[in-house]
């Protein structure tokens, strides 16, 4: 019984010791909701009415996209958040909440920040992405996608994914094509051209899909149902690992062979190779539950949460 103990005792320690830290840490000035790294900058939209741009080598917040605060329904001022955030070229794209719920969305370059959806149209998108110089992606909470034209601010076309509840959506690399995730558990290929539907991918997540990623011909799903499933779209296979606690969010390396995802209780991320499916290490020291998981580089990524703190880990 006390070699049971000291044995449970030891690979318990080992176990701790095994989890990893973070080798820096970025500090921003509200709860973090999506992030972007381009060009040695770190763009982080946030629950505090504004983008926080931060120096990956200094650490420090080098600029501020803001929105003004708006009026709850109880007609109080709050902080308006940033639901999402992308960058193309020198151009910053973001989505601000705004009052009755409704979304805008503006366009920071070059100092000058411009309004180029107001909540006037009164639409509730959940996420918003650059396809080009004149083209953004939205997504609506209804499933609604929508291909908007910013010159002409006309859609160039509108589909509903499903009747399931939009969840996350993830462009390709070439961005021609965009993988929508629902509450259904299924995924939706669709051309991001012409807005027609390319494949549905079912029967491995069995819930809500929380998040999806896409790199390389790897896409990787984050599911209520404790699910992490792989498909390789080169081989047509897939594959899924579980966990003891809902996985919320999920990242894939450049490559595609390294993927992590969101473990456990403790808000630990596990990576593993897609390829052989072991486990490469986990990474800890999140305050709050991950939103999101970017890779940098192959061996260096980043961990957002509902947390005014990112870390930055390093796979040795």
């Amino acid at each position: 019984m006390k070699i049971f103990f000291l044995s449970l005792f030891v690979s318990s320690f080992l176990f701790a010791s095994a989890i990893e830290k973070p080798i820096a840490k970025y500090n921003v000035d509200g709860a973090v909701t999506d992030l972007v790294f381009q060009e040695g900058k770190l763009y982080c939209a946030t629950s505090a009415s504004s983008v926080d741009i931060i120096d990956f080598k200094t650490k420090t917040i080098i600029n501020k996209i803001t929105v003004g605060k708006i009026k709850d329904f109880m007609g109080d001022e709050i902080e308006a958040k940033i639901y999402s955030v992308d960058v193309l070229k020198n151009r910053v794209l973001l989505l601000a909440q705004a009052e009755h719920g409704f979304r805008k969305i503006d366009i920071y370059q070059d100092g000058k920040q411009t309004t180029i959806l107001d909540p006037s149209k009164k639409l509730y998108i959940a996420k918003a992405k650059f396809i080009n110089e004149e083209t953004i992606l939205l997504a609506l909470l209804s499933n609604d996608i929508i291909s908007y034209n910013i010159k002409t601010q006309k859609y160039n076309w509108s589909t509903q994914a499903s009747q399931s509840k939009f969840s996350n959506f993830v462009l390709s690399d070439n961005k021609q094509e965009v993988i929508i995730a629902d509450e259904s558990g299924e995924l939706h290929i669709y051309d991001t051209n012409k807005g027609t539907l390319l494949k549905t991918l079912s029967g491995q997540n069995l819930d809500n899909v929380f998040q999806v990623d896409y790199k390389n011909g790897i896409l990787a799903t984050a599911g209520q149902d404790r699910r992490a499933v792989v498909y390789d779209m080169k081989s047509n296979n897939s594959y899924y690992k579980t966990s003891k606690f809902l996985i919320y969010s999920v990242g894939i390396s450049q490559s595609g062979k390294l993927v992590a995802y969101s473990s456990d209780e403790n808000n630990n991320v596990t990576v593993f190779n897609s390829a052989t499916k072991s486990i490469i290490g986990i990474y800890g020291e999140n305050k709050m539950i991950p939103i999101k998981i970017l890779f940098i580089s192959e061996n260096k990524f980043f961990v957002a949460s509902d947390d005014k703190v990112i870390n930055l880990y390093e796979i040795k």
